[in-house]
């Protein structure tokens, strides 16, 4: 059950929040700003890559990893692929995962490594296989780790990750909101020197304010009537979140959204992008799941009953395609279901600013979700 008086309470929601979720939101913009000064003082700016990489590898433990893969991915596009190296193992645990390089992993390709421990023997393994085959290594995470000495013995780049001092305390959750914006900031800035996107530091300032703009419209003490984030929140209580993305910006977007709404909350979603969505989940909006749906005696006494779960689609739109829109579809299909409809769009700006603000919006409505249900 969601406790929605607690997201009008922020007294409240700060005493809730004991892993510091709701202040990683709040402090993407400053996240941001420090992991590009850490880039910068890395040495970043003053790199001068011979050319393009041919391939651009990933390696990183749970969904921050992923997330990052899959958003490098779509912002570089076809220039040069970029590939998740998934890790193998018989536990989620740092000493257990372990990491290859495929086979054709060579002298011209780039390894990068995201993640917010460190302690990983396997991802120091991976670096210096990586040094044996001639690859360049890049790695983000905490300074001081044996991952950033088993960077230098491979000489390769090491970045410290941006962290705060209320992160130290106890383990990270891959989808915290700092997490991702202090593993994926440095290696935007190295992808704009390689040329495989834009990103440099005025566009990185650029979704740092985004980020401060969304803060303040979705921030703690902004009443739910008026925040987006927790009017989301709200709505997806006792809800099947069934995320519809139209736009390249919001296919990641709305990855990362169930990613997050499965980790911190502990909620299901499933994710899809416009059109294809329309005949993948047809079916799920006219099945027992629907809005409308009532299998049992509509006089049952339903007191001591928990609330049935329901679908509601979560339309996260950015700019279409060829101009080219499923939106007034996907609408009519939800209410033809009897099944609401929620609907975030970005405001005006660049690509990284509207997949910035897409994420940020979403990652409130995930926290206060997780907050107001006790996860």
């Amino acid at each position: 059950m969601l406790d929605e008086s607690l997201l009008d309470t922020p007294e409240a929601l700060a005493e809730a929040d004991r892993r510091a979720l709701l202040r990683g939101a709040a402090e993407a913009g400053a996240r941001v700003r420090t992991a590009a000064r850490h880039a910068a003082e890395a040495g970043v700016h003053d790199l001068k890559p011979d050319g393009r990489p041919r391939a651009i590898l990933i390696a990183g433990p749970g969904a921050a990893a992923t997330c990052v893969a899959d958003l490098l991915g779509t912002l570089a596009g076809a220039s040069s692929p970029v590939t998740r190296l998934a890790p193998t193992g018989v536990a989620p645990a740092a000493g257990a995962l372990r990491w290859e390089l495929p086979g054709w992993a060579g002298s011209v390709d780039l390894l990068l490594i995201t993640t917010p421990d460190g302690t990983e023997p396997g991802l120091s393994l991976l670096a210096e296989q990586a040094y044996r085959r001639g690859c360049t290594v890049v790695a983000v995470a905490p300074t001081r780790s044996p991952l950033s000495e088993a960077v230098d013995g491979a000489h390769g780049l090491f970045v410290r990750m941006a962290t705060a001092p209320y992160e130290h305390d106890e383990p990270l959750a891959a989808s915290a909101p700092g997490v991702l914006w202090a593993l994926l900031t440095p290696l935007l800035a190295i992808l704009d020197r390689t040329g495989l996107l834009s990103a440099p530091p005025e566009a990185l300032e650029k979704v740092a304010d985004r980020l401060d703009q969304v803060a303040e419209r979705c921030g703690p003490a902004v009443a739910t009537y008026s925040n987006p984030a927790k009017t989301l929140a709200a709505e997806l209580a006792d809800s099947l979140p069934v995320i519809w993305t139209e736009g390249t910006s919001a296919g990641p977007a709305g990855r990362r959204f169930a990613a997050a709404l499965a980790e911190l909350a502990g909620r299901p979603a499933l994710v899809s992008e416009l059109p294809e969505a329309l005949a993948e989940h047809n079916a799920l909006l006219a099945g027992p799941l629907a809005a409308s749906a009532d299998p049992d005696d509509f006089f049952r006494d339903r007191v001591d009953e928990a609330p049935a779960l329901h679908t509601r689609v979560v339309l996260l739109r950015d700019r279409p395609i060829g101009g080219l829109t499923a939106a007034p579809t996907a609408r009519d299909l939800a209410l033809s279901h009897d099944t609401p409809i929620s609907e975030l769009e970005p405001e005006e700006g660049g690509e990284l600013e509207t997949l910035a603000e897409l994420i940020a919006m979403t990652d409130f409505a995930a926290v206060y979700l997780a907050l107001a249900s006790g996860a």
